[in-house]
């Protein structure tokens, strides 16, 4: 018998998951975030307020609901290896926030340590979902949309743009100079001429947006198309390769890295460009609902709608991410990830 066949079949060699049949396996991380979340919810419920504060009996009910699910996710998603692989890794993080919303609990709504209405506890937040969630789905809605198509126009400009000055020495000759007098120039130090130049805010919102995206598209796809190999010229040449060919299929496809880093740099620009272009003018949007509630001294709507932008711009990142996967899918067999 060889000796990796011996190493194999010995049982005191094998890791404990190896050993424990898959139905007697427990995640623990998920138990210690279930003990986190019942304890906030114990607090919630047990410790009186300091104050009037609603909705501490629903807040509590949700803690104590999520505490269950994690509970029996603890016991049961080992059994699941599809569910088990994607959240095995969440553990810290759920412990993390549950220990994080008992002191918020604690400090804000219990004690009063921090001075209001700067600060609001988590009932707060809650209440503010609760009243206001047909405000925050339609601005979130028009912030979606808003930043969508400035941030498509800027890539598709910036990629273009990119890719022009990349391979071509004319418009190298005169794309070089703009990109270095507009590169360090904020988007928003272009709100005012854009105000004035265009015919709404909405508009002149979706410009700013796509200058604040456009611009590090442009740059990294530049660089990416500069920087790619000559022998990759040269044997795409050699095979009769035209010139429309070694733009197409041999360039963009070597400049896509570069691309991606430019689209990442491109969303967090147009990000702060869109809170504060809905501040300028625009009827609906999660930058003016900000505005909105900072005015009226509505914290606690301020801090909801902040959360709902948080997941907005998450959602959005992830999805970028999801779409570079797909499309350098070639470099997992060059790259480790």
């Amino acid at each position: 018998m060889s000796t990796t066949s011996t190493i194999d079949q010995t049982p005191g060699l094998l890791s404990g998951a190896e050993r424990t049949p898959a139905s007697f396996r427990l995640w623990t991380g998920g138990l210690l975030a279930a003990v986190s979340w019942a304890v906030a919810a114990l607090i919630t419920t047990l410790i009186p307020d300091g104050d009037d504060w609603g909705h501490t009996q629903e807040l509590s009910q949700i803690l104590g609901g999520i505490a269950a699910v994690l509970a029996l996710a603890g016991l049961f998603a080992p059994r699941v290896p599809v569910v088990f692989d994607r959240i095995r890794t969440l553990g810290p993080w759920l412990v993390a926030i549950g220990l994080v919303l008992s002191g918020w609990e604690i400090i804000t709504a219990k004690l009063g340590w921090l001075p209001r209405p700067f600060f609001v506890p988590p009932q707060e937040i809650l209440e503010v979902y609760g009243d206001e969630w047909q405000k925050l789905a339609d601005c979130t809605f028009h912030s979606v949309l808003l930043l969508s198509t400035g941030y498509l126009i800027g890539a598709f400009a910036g990629f273009t743009t990119g890719v022009a000055v990349g391979w071509s020495r004319a418009a190298a000759y005169w794309g070089h100079p703009l990109l270095r007098f507009i590169g360090p120039l904020p988007a928003t130090a272009w709100l005012p001429i854009a105000f004035f130049i265009f015919p709404s805010s909405w508009s002149a919102s979706v410009f700013l947006i796509a200058l604040a995206t456009a611009v590090p598209v442009a740059i990294l796809t530049w660089s990416g198309v500069s920087s790619v190999s000559s022998s990759y010229y040269d044997i795409a040449r050699t095979l009769g390769a035209s010139q429309r060919f070694l733009v197409l299929k041999v360039a963009i496809p070597a400049a896509m890295p570069s691309v991606f880093v430019g689209l990442f740099m491109g969303m967090s620009s147009s990000f702060a460009v869109l809170v504060v272009a809905e501040m300028m003018g625009v009827k609906s949007g999660l930058g003016w609902y900000l505005q909105w509630a900072q005015g009226w001294a509505a914290y606690g709507n301020m801090y909801a709608a902040l959360v709902v932008m948080a997941l907005m711009c998450s959602g959005l990142v992830t999805l970028l991410f999801k779409v570079r996967d797909h499309l350098l899918a070639w470099q997992k067999g060059l790259l480790r990830w």
